[in-house]
């Protein structure tokens, strides 16, 4: 329970609450668990909760009309998504899928409402976070078109590394758990232009390649290329 509370806390919308709202709200949670590769929902969908990891990792995707399919990210846990239906009650715009086994904190809107109505600091959090998931969306826009797939590929691998990586002493190990395809939904490319970018970073001692994982071996030099 104590390790919940600490994960819940960090999200935006707790992060507004003092204990006793907190506690009211943690009454209403319902806990979903995901398998590898289940999906929460579809792009389409009804939406009428949103949803905190606890634990694992979902990832966010939109179909193309010809079936390609968009990655739009990873979450981990502290992250929140599916807030959107409740200021804008449209089907989802989005499918969310279990990257790893999961467990989600949801929460439905009508035990929100009275909170959010009570509590102004508590709207200001969720559409703070609205508005930094919408600069994130507008960065990736033009890094599709200003910026070249391997700055792409070190740039996603920085992000990925910022929420999942976890320092060695031969490097910062980051398990993304992705694949190959996956990874190039990410960033917007071929996977064989993504393979091609990632074997360059290797042959330059800049990372290693490790299954579904990569260990950043020189940080710095990756964050050059991803400007």
């Amino acid at each position: 329970m104590d390790d919940i509370n600490e994960v819940l806390r960090k999200a935006p919308l707790f992060a507004a609450l003092d204990e006793e709202d907190t506690a009211a709200l943690r009454s209403s949670v319902n806990e979903v668990r995901l398998g590898r590769g289940q999906t929460l929902f579809n792009e389409g969908d009804e939406g009428d909760r949103l949803y905190v990891i606890l634990s694992g990792k979902v990832k966010l995707t939109r179909t193309a009309v010809d079936g390609r399919e968009n990655l739009l990210g990873v979450l981990g846990p502290s992250e929140m998504f599916g807030e959107l239906s409740l200021f804008d009650p449209h089907p989802r715009t989005a499918s969310a899928v279990a990257v790893t086994d999961s467990v989600l904190a949801g929460l439905g809107h009508d035990d929100l409402r009275p909170i959010l109505s009570s509590r102004p600091q508590v709207s200001l959090q969720l559409l703070k976070a609205l508005a930094t998931r919408l600069r994130r969306t507008n960065d990736v826009m033009a890094d599709l078109v200003f910026t070249d797939v391997p700055g792409r590929v070190a740039k996603a691998l920085l992000e990925l590394a910022d929420k999942f990586g976890k320092e060695g002493d031969d490097g910062l190990h980051v398990h993304h758990d992705l694949t190959q395809e996956e990874l190039a939904q990410l960033v917007g490319a071929s996977r064989e232009t993504v393979n091609k970018a990632l074997a360059e970073f290797a042959l330059r001692g800049w990372l290693r390649i490790e299954a579904k994982a990569v260990v950043l071996l020189d940080v710095e030099r990756m964050r050059r290329r991803a400007r």
